[in-house]
């Protein structure tokens, strides 16, 4: 176990120094100042997007996650944001189709920025990938992906709470309790 907690931890370390910051503060921009924002991702590339889904609820901004019953249609004031490991999920690269042609923006979370959703995507958030032999071993599939998406998701909330004015205990405020 040590030895695949140490590959991952490294390669989403690597993963994440690839992202753009650039790219990211033209993000960040885009969720603050969207009507509504919608998250798009299948299976656990789904599960990290509607993890983030949750923080941006706990933030106070208007979120849904595309597929559910209750998703409203998209307008030109929203952006959605798409996780798809290798940016060539037909599912996804429709929605990202979908969205543009609508005049809504899409911001992507993917290994590859050549990718079909990376050409459909106003922003792409790359998240680099290991190519070697050991990945197939201690991280099989998106693992790394997966994990670097959720971190990078997950540094967001603390840049999108300084812009919005929020802090934690705002957040707790709304935090799903159901008990």
């Amino acid at each position: 176990m040590q030895n695949a907690l140490h590959y991952i931890l490294t390669g989403m370390e690597q993963a994440l120094e690839q992202v753009d910051p650039a790219a990211v503060d033209e993000a960040v921009d885009l969720i603050v100042s969207a009507n509504t924002i919608f998250i798009y991702g299948v299976g656990r590339s789904g599960l990290v997007g509607q993890a983030f889904a949750v923080r941006l609820v706990q933030l106070g901004l208007d979120v849904h996650f595309v597929g559910d019953m209750t998703t409203p249609i998209v307008d030109s004031t929203d952006v959605v944001i798409i996780v798809s490991n290798t940016g060539e999920t037909m599912s996804a690269v429709q929605t990202a189709n979908i969205v543009r042609r609508v005049g809504a923006r899409v911001i992507s979370l993917t290994s590859n920025i050549n990718s079909k959703l990376g050409h459909a995507s106003n922003i792409v958030l790359e998240i680099g990938q290991a190519r070697d032999e050991q990945k197939k071993k201690y991280a099989p599939l998106g693992t790394i992906f997966e994990d670097a998406a959720l971190v990078l998701f997950d540094s967001l909330v603390s840049v999108i709470m300084e812009r919005t004015g929020q802090n934690e205990a705002s957040l707790r405020r709304r935090h799903a309790i159901w008990v």
